[in-house]
């Protein structure tokens, strides 16, 4: 993620201070509002950086994952850690073996950094220590339209003690699922192509029956259309989106929640 500008740094301490305790105002209802305000990613990630440190915390990351394309989904990432852990976390692959990463594709339970977790991975467990990133939280999110997500929250000292975590989970497992909602929101919108004329609602419909596994002929008697009709649909569909078949069509529309 590129440094704040001025302009963003300015907005981001309005953020923080936002969330501090003598407001009285409830941590969520805070940070709903800053969220509702936020129309860019920047902005967005800026309020929920500036609550999870209000929970103690020095760095937020947060990823997501898009469900395009199929064979190799997009990873989209932001984050405040240095940028000399940035460039060598990309470098050297790491998001394929960090055992944080591997939890959250098959557990949605929280999980806290420890030697234990990193024991297949000493080198890296290390050198992300010695960028001060030894304390850890992370937990994963999926939407349901399987989009998946995950938010990490570290700090490079004093231990997550049992008693921190019974007081502050409720609330980190709640900017989770906030991040997941706003940034999945906004992240989306920029890399899930979009058809460059609207589909009609014929073509919605048309696609929809093709979803289920429908052929032209079987669309056709369920819509009373001709077959060349129910075609014509289809290939009006596929120039829209620029897809390379019905199927890809059929996928990318439902990626794109065209269908619904």
């Amino acid at each position: 993620m590129a440094p704040f500008t001025r302009s963003q740094a300015l907005q981001y301490e309005s953020l923080r201070t936002s969330f501090v305790k003598p407001h009285m105002q409830p941590f969520n209802e805070n940070l709903l509002t800053a969220l509702d305000r936020a129309d860019t990613v920047e902005t967005a990630f800026g309020a929920l950086l500036a609550a999870a440190q209000e929970l103690g915390f020095e760095n937020c990351a947060y990823g997501l994952q898009l469900r395009v394309p199929i064979s190799n989904p997009k990873v989209l990432t932001l984050n405040n850690y240095p940028s000399v852990w940035q460039l060598r976390y990309q470098e050297a692959g790491y998001m394929a073996t960090d055992p944080s990463v591997r939890h959250g594709l098959l557990s949605r339970a929280p999980v806290v950094w420890d030697d234990a977790l990193f024991a297949s991975t000493k080198e890296f467990w290390s050198e992300a220590r010695e960028q001060g990133l030894r304390v850890g939280w992370a937990q994963s999110s999926l939407d349901g339209f399987g989009v998946g997500g995950m938010m990490t929250l570290s700090r490079s000292s004093e231990l997550l003690t049992p008693m921190e975590l019974r007081e502050k989970e409720s609330d980190m497992r709640w900017l989770v699922q906030a991040a997941h909602m706003s940034l999945s929101r906004l992240m989306k919108s920029k890399f899930v192509v979009q058809p460059e004329a609207p589909l009609t609602p014929r073509e919605i419909e048309v696609l929809k029956w093709s979803a289920d596994g429908k052929t032209a002929a079987e669309i056709g008697d369920i819509l009373n259309i001709s077959v060349p009709t129910a075609n014509f649909h289809i290939k009006n569909v596929i120039h829209k989106l620029k897809a390379a078949n019905k199927t890809a069509a059929v996928v990318q529309a439902l990626m794109s929640g065209l269908l619904g």
